[in-house]
C-alpha cells in the first residue's frame, strides 16, 4: 500500500497511479482532450486528487456522433450471445479491480468504505444481472386485426428493439451505481450511450471507461464527457440526435431536462429529488426502528434521494425513540472513508456544507428542538455531526426541503387513524420512497398501500435492490431503474403485421 497523505490513510498502488494519469474524454474508444480542466478533491481533507478534461457542446456533438455510428454499424450487427459476452467479460474485470474502484469513490465522494466497497460489489452483480437479461428479451405473438385476417391468413407479432443513443447523466453523490444502473441496462437493450459523469466526481466513471475498453466494447459504444452540467449536460439533453435521456438529480434540472427534451421529443427516464417519510407506530420493535430510523436518515451522510429524514412518531413511543436515536449517532463516527472504523464521511463541498448548515440554523430560529448533533467539526474536510430535531411542524424547511445532509426532522402523532397518519406522510411534493415501523402486518400493509411513494419497506428503509424497480411518484421523477422495468426503460415496440 502507498502512503499518500489522505488524512492519514494509505491507498492501493493501483489508486496511485490512476490518480497521477492524465484524465480526458472517452470518444470512441480513444482518450482526447476537452476545451478546458478542473480539480478533483478529496471532501474529507480537501486534497486535490486529480486534474480531469471536460467538454461542452463540441465535444457532445462528437461523442453523440460516435454513438450513433457504432448503434448503426457494428454494434447494432453484434448477436446476442456476443453483446452477452462483452457484458460478463466487463463484470469480470470490474470484480478483478474492485479495489481500485471502491477506493476512487471513498476519495472523490467522502463515502465510508464500508458503503463503497458494497457498492463497487452490487455494481458487479448489476452487470452479470443484465448481461443474464440480454437473452430475455422476447416478444409476443398476437392475434392479427380482423380486418386483415377475415380474408387471409395474417400473422402479428412484437420486436422489441432498442431506443437507440441514450444520454445518461449521473449525479455525484453514488457515482459508480449510478453510472451502471443506467449503463448496464442500456446495454443489454442494444442501446450506445454518452454518459456525464459529475464535475464533483469523475474519477470512478473514468475508470469504468478504461473497463470497457480493456473488454473489448467496440468503439463508439460508450463515450464519457465530463463537463458542466450548464454545458455539457444542457448540449446532451438538448442534441436533437440522442433518443433518450435518464437523469438522476435535482428536480429543478430534471424539469429542466424535460424542457430541453422537446426538441425531437427524446425519451425521458428522471429519478429526482426525495422528501421520504418515515413512520414508527406505538407497537414498533424499537430494536428494529432506532436503528432502521437512524440510517434511514444518516446513511451516506443523508446524501442520498431515498433518506428518510420526515419522521412521524407516535407520542407513546417519542421519548424511547428519541433516547434510542441520541445513543446510536453519538457511537458513530465521522472521519476518512479509508479508515475502516468511520461511519460517517463528509459533505461533498464547501458550499453544500454551508446550504445544510443554513438548514440547521434555520430550524434553530424557526422553534425545532435540537437534541443531537448540529455542529459543523472544526477539522478539515466538509463533516457535519449527525443532527436531529424534534418539535418539528408541517412548515418548517426541514419538514419540507430536500436537504441532502444529515439532518433528521421528527414529527409527532397521537391518531391511529391510517387516513390521518398518511395524510402527513404524503404531505409533500416528492414521492419516492418511506417505511412503516410495526409489529402488526395488517396496519402495515393497510398504509403502505396509502403512502404515495415510488418505494416503500417495512420495518426496514431503502431496500433497493438489482431485481427491485425503483422509482418516484410526483416530483420525484419519472421511470423506473433497476430490474425488468429498468431494461424496458431502454426499448421499443414494434408490432409487425403480415399478410400470408
Amino acid at each position: 500500500m502507498s502512503a499518500l497523505p489522505f488524512d492519514g490513510h494509505a491507498i492501493a498502488p493501483e489508486t496511485e497511479a490512476f490518480l497521477k494519469q492524465k484524465h480526458c474524454l472517452l470518444i470512441a474508444n480513444e482518450w482526447v482532450d476537452g476545451s478546458g480542466e478542473m480539480a478533483s478533491k478529496d471532501p474529507a481533507t480537501g486534497l486535490e486528487l486529480a486534474c480531469f478534461a471536460i467538454g461542452g457542446a463540441a465535444q457532445i456533438d462528437r461523442a453523440v456522433a460516435a454513438a450513433r455510428a457504432a448503434f448503426e454499424g457494428p454494434w447494432g450487427r453484434l448477436t446476442v450471445a456476443e453483446r452477452t459476452a462483452l457484458m460478463f467479460r466487463l463484470a469480470r474485470i470490474m470484480e478483478a479491480k474492485a479495489t481500485l474502484l471502491t477506493q476512487l469513490d471513498i476519495l472523490d465522494n467522502g463515502m465510508p468504505g464500508f458503503i463503497a466497497g458494497l457498492t463497487t460489489a452490487n455494481c458487479v452483480e448489476m452487470v452479470d444481472y443484465y448481461a443474464g437479461a440480454i437473452m430475455r428479451i422476447e416478444g409476443t405473438t398476437i392475434a392479427p386485426p380482423r380486418h386483415i385476417a377475415a380474408a387471409t391468413e395474417a400473422l402479428t407479432y412484437t420486436l422489441r428493439e432498442p431506443v437507440g443513443v441514450a444520454g445518461l447523466i449521473v449525479p455525484w453523490n453514488v457515482p459508480l451505481s449510478t453510472a451502471i444502473l443506467k449503463l448496464a441496462p442500456a446495454l443489454a437493450a442494444g442501446c450506445t450511450v454518452v454518459m456525464k459523469p459529475s464535475e464533483e466526481t469523475p474519477l470512478s466513471v473514468l475508470a469504468l471507461g478504461q473497463m470497457i475498453v480493456d473488454a473489448g466494447f467496440p468503439a463508439g459504444v460508450v463515450n464519457i464527457v465530463n463537463g458542466l452540467g450548464a454545458d455539457a449536460g444542457a448540449a446532451l439533453a438538448a442534441h436533437p440526435d440522442v433518443d433518450k435521456i435518464s437523469f438522476t438529480g435535482s428536480t429543478a434540472t430534471g424539469k429542466k431536462i424535460v424542457v430541453a427534451a422537446t426538441g425531437n421529443l427524446k425519451k425521458v427516464s428522471l429519478e429526482l429529488g426525495g422528501k421520504s417519510p418515515v413512520v414508527v407506530m406505538p407497537d414498533a420493535d424499537l430494536a428494529l426502528a432506532v436503528p432502521g430510523v437512524a440510517l434511514a436518515t444518516f446513511f451516506l451522510q443523508g446524501q442520498n434521494c431515498m433518506a428518510g429524514t420526515r419522521i412521524f412518531v407516535h407520542e407513546a413511543v417519542h421519548d424511547a425513540l428519541i433516547e434510542g436515536l441520541k445513543g446510536f449517532v453519538a457511537a458513530m463516527k465521522l472521519g476518512h472513508g479509508l479508515d475502516p472504523a468511520s461511519f460517517q464521511g463528509p459533505m461533498i463541498s464547501d458550499a453544500h456544507a454551508a446550504k445544510v448548515m443554513g438548514y440547521i440554523e434555520g430550524a434553530k430560529a424557526n422553534g425545532a428542538t435540537l437534541v443531537a448533533g448540529g455542529q459543523k467539526l472544526d477539522r478539515p474536510g466538509n463533516f457535519i455531526e449527525p443532527t436531529i430535531f424534534t418539535d418539528c411542524t408541517p412548515d418548517m424547511a426541514v419538514m419540507t426541503d430536500e436537504i441532502f445532509g444529515p439532518v433528521m426532522a421528527i414529527q409527532t402523532f397521537a391518531t391511529m387513524d391510517l387516513d390521518a397518519i398518511a395524510a402527513m406522510a404524503n404531505a409533500t411534493p416528492f414521492g419516492l420512497s418511506g417505511s412503516v415501523w410495526t409489529r402488526d402486518l395488517s396496519t402495515a400493509h393497510r398504509l403502505v398501500k396509502r403512502i404515495r411513494s415510488g418505494h416503500v419497506s417495512i420495518n426496514c428503509h431503502g431496500a433497493v435492490g438489482t431485481n427491485i424497480p425503483f422509482g418516484g411518484f410526483g416530483q420525484s421523477g419519472w421511470g423506473r431503474e433497476f430490474g425488468q422495468e429498468g431494461l424496458d426503460a431502454y426499448l421499443e415496440t414494434k408490432a409487425v403485421t403480415a399478410r400470408l
